[in-house]
């Protein structure tokens, strides 16, 4: 069975990606990028080979979504996989269902961070990246947006990822990005919690702060400027590789996100951002 970390683009993903590779697939807790590779995303191209070769095209790829995940639940485990694709239903075929989803991470991320980071991984501008998060038919693997992803994903918008994955659904571990730059050891301990109910397992405390100390936001960008992290993006005008894990909690939009670009997510987002805590009713 799947356990999905889901989450609309640039919203802490891969963060707690490092987070459950190391948990799960490392006997220390140490992290390193190539753990990475034990928490793979979907869809992705392996997973439909046999199924379809036409991968830039959403109609012929939601007619094998649930083929690919019967197939990956063949072996008969727990699985976990990454994806930015809306949990959505298009005409009679569903993204996925109960038969093949144990449960949900998700991960959020005030929208209004997520202009910044947007911007910085795509190369575009702030009002481009603000678009994004209301554009319902954004589609990753889009070449004219450098996505880099070689396979069609639906995202839908900001407010359409969120509430496909976490209205109604009784196995969620909802995840603000916030809090885990707040309080890491917390969300840690919320996500082992979470995982037991699928699985069974046994994690020691030298552990768990091995996991803390080496998934650390600061520990992830020296990881990166070291080498070996093969996400990232390719800056359109420079050819130069943009750094993934850029500024953290040092990512404010009250310092860097102009005042007009503020208010129309604060308005066209309000009930969603109250719900999270992000605006007050």
């Amino acid at each position: 069975m799947i356990i999905w970390i889901a989450s609309y683009p640039k919203s802490g993903n891969t963060w707690i990606r490092s987070i459950v590779a190391s948990l799960m697939y490392s006997d220390s807790g140490i992290f390193d990028f190539n753990k990475l590779r034990q928490v793979k995303q979907f869809p992705s191209k392996k997973y439909f080979n046999g199924l379809t070769n036409d991968y830039e095209n959403i109609h012929e790829l939601k007619k094998h979504w649930i083929t690919a995940q019967e197939k990956i639940n063949l072996n008969d485990d727990i699985t976990f996989l990454k994806t930015h694709h809306l949990n959505c239903k298009i005409d009679n075929h569903k993204f996925t269902n109960q038969e093949n989803t144990a449960g949900t991470i998700y991960v959020v991320r005030d929208p209004r961070n997520i202009i910044t980071s947007l911007a910085n991984f795509l190369s575009i501008k702030s009002t481009d990246s603000k678009n994004l998060l209301f554009d319902q038919s954004q589609l990753m693997g889009d070449k004219k947006l450098g996505w880099g992803e070689n396979i069609r994903s639906l995202i839908g918008t900001w407010s359409e990822n969120y509430k496909s994955w976490t209205v109604a659904n009784d196995n969620l571990l909802l995840i603000k990005y916030e809090n885990l730059i707040e309080s890491p050891l917390t969300e840690i301990r919320r996500i082992i919690t979470f995982i037991k109910r699928f699985k069974k397992i046994e994690i020691s405390d030298e552990k768990i702060n091995s996991v803390l100390k080496s998934t650390s936001f600061d520990n992830l960008k020296k990881l990166e400027e070291d080498g070996g992290f093969i996400e990232n993006s390719v800056n359109k005008d420079t050819r130069e590789k943009v750094k993934f894990f850029n500024l953290g909690k040092d990512n404010s939009w009250e310092k860097l996100l102009d005042g007009k670009i503020v208010k129309e997510i604060e308005e066209r987002l309000f009930n969603e951002m109250s719900e999270l805590g992000y605006l007050k009713k």
